[in-house]
């Protein structure tokens, strides 16, 4: 790995993964009770949650990967298009910039990190997987093009997309990742919640983030730390299994119960 590789993965874990922080200020909006009980039982199935990712990991890395591959470009591309639809054919589209655009664009480069996630065999399988699904995601693509003629709301979605087409084309894999994971999906989504607060529950949102955000931080230090493996493996490692784990709680809360009440108009 590069400096800048390494400075990439930094990058996610200072500024991408905090926004999951305030996870406890999305389950509170969508009517998440506010006692002592609930609270633990929230934090309390949040871990288990993670823990069952992580121990599933160990068990099948490339069912592993591939399913937080899925649900990544489920998360992403809903997450691209929130303010403006829930159409399919946007929603493929902006979904598939991740998971199916960078390992298709720069093979050289991801299978290595796919290797250290689940073994040579099995990165070479999903690779093959995936840039198979490269042509379909292009033809979906096009008729993106067509559909945002006709739906103007998704034109500056789709101008979006572009740019970071043409960022995964010219930079490696871990640095156009990290500049989409931090600068466009993390920042949409802290912006978004953000605004739909109130002053009180800012305060206390930001806090209980920044408390969140140090104690993930300090766990990634001491894992890192007693890691039977080279830096750069297990740099790798933490970070996109760490991913996973959190995804799969954050997902649940962001995708599946505020969404609903985001689109009925429930919420702002």
């Amino acid at each position: 790995m590069t400096n800048w590789d390494i400075l990439a993965i930094f990058a996610v874990l200072l500024f991408g993964v905090p926004h999951g922080g305030l996870d406890g200020a999305v389950a509170r909006r969508i009517g998440w009770p506010t006692s002592i009980i609930s609270w633990f039982v929230f934090h309390f199935t949040y871990i288990v949650l993670a823990a069952l990712v992580t121990v599933l990991w160990w068990l099948f890395p490339l069912a592993s990967l591939s399913v937080f591959l899925l649900i990544s470009a489920l998360h992403f591309g809903a997450s691209d298009i929130i303010d403006v639809g829930t159409d399919v054919l946007p929603w493929a589209a902006h979904g598939g910039l991740i998971c199916i655009v960078i390992p298709s664009l720069q093979p050289t480069l991801v299978e290595p990190i796919f290797t250290i996630l689940v073994g040579a065999d099995n990165a070479s399988l999903l690779m093959n997987v995936i840039t198979n699904l490269f042509f379909p995601w292009l033809l979906c693509l096009v008729g993106y093009f067509f559909f945002a003629y006709r739906q103007a709301q998704y034109r500056k979605p789709l101008i979006s997309l572009l740019v970071f087409i043409g960022l995964v084309f010219m930079l490696p894999p871990l640095i156009s990742f990290s500049l989409y994971f931090c600068l466009w999906h993390s920042r949409g989504h802290i912006l978004r919640l953000w605004h739909s607060l109130e002053g009180t529950e800012r305060h206390r949102s930001i806090t209980e983030a920044s408390i969140y955000t140090v104690i993930s931080w300090i766990s990634v230090g001491f894992i890192f730390y007693f890691y039977q493996e080279p830096s750069s493996i297990a740099l790798i490692n933490i970070t996109f299994i760490g991913l996973a784990a959190l995804t799969l709680p954050h997902m649940l809360l962001v995708d599946y119960a505020d969404r609903k009440l985001y689109l009925r108009g429930k919420l702002k």
